[in-house]
């Protein structure tokens, strides 16, 4: 048995049904004599470049292990699937254990965007308090101005 890593790219507007999409595939792969090792859900991601109008698509890695003679049978089959606008199978070594460069990256986006979104909420709240110095400011020029009359 060879050693794979499958890339699909769906359609971005079919994001809500991922899902579904992956327990069709994975059928797939099972009756195809394939296992799966790993599945990772990178979300969607801006495309380099448009690829049938879609300038954002999501992505999905897989981590598998089957015969090279079916290999063909599934990409035929994937091939006809209007969901997917790109997909690719490589042959390598060895499955690494760990997570996909693409998938630690997707996370570091989400965690510094929200981050951003709650450093720009307190500096709105701090915003919107008023400064005791500018209060102390106007106390003392009301002083001023009383003495000078």
């Amino acid at each position: 048995m060879k050693k794979y890593e499958a890339v699909i790219v769906l359609n971005p507007n079919l994001s809500t049904k991922v899902d579904e999409f992956k327990k069709d595939f994975e059928k797939l792969l099972k009756d195809n004599s394939f296992s799966i090792v790993k599945t990772e859900d990178i979300g969607r991601r801006q495309l380099a470049y448009s690829i049938a109008n879609h300038n954002k698509g999501h992505y999905i890695l897989f981590n598998l292990e089957g015969d090279p003679s079916k290999l063909l049978e599934i990409e035929t089959k994937i091939k006809y699937n209007e969901s997917i606008i790109r997909h690719l199978f490589l042959v390598v070594k060895e499955h690494n254990g760990t997570d996909s460069s693409l998938l630690i990256e997707s996370k570091n986006k989400k965690s510094d965007t929200s981050e951003s979104v709650s450093k720009t909420e307190s500096e709105e709240l701090v915003a919107e308090e008023p400064k005791n110095e500018d209060v102390a400011e106007e106390s003392t020029n009301s002083e001023e101005e009383k003495e000078n009359e």
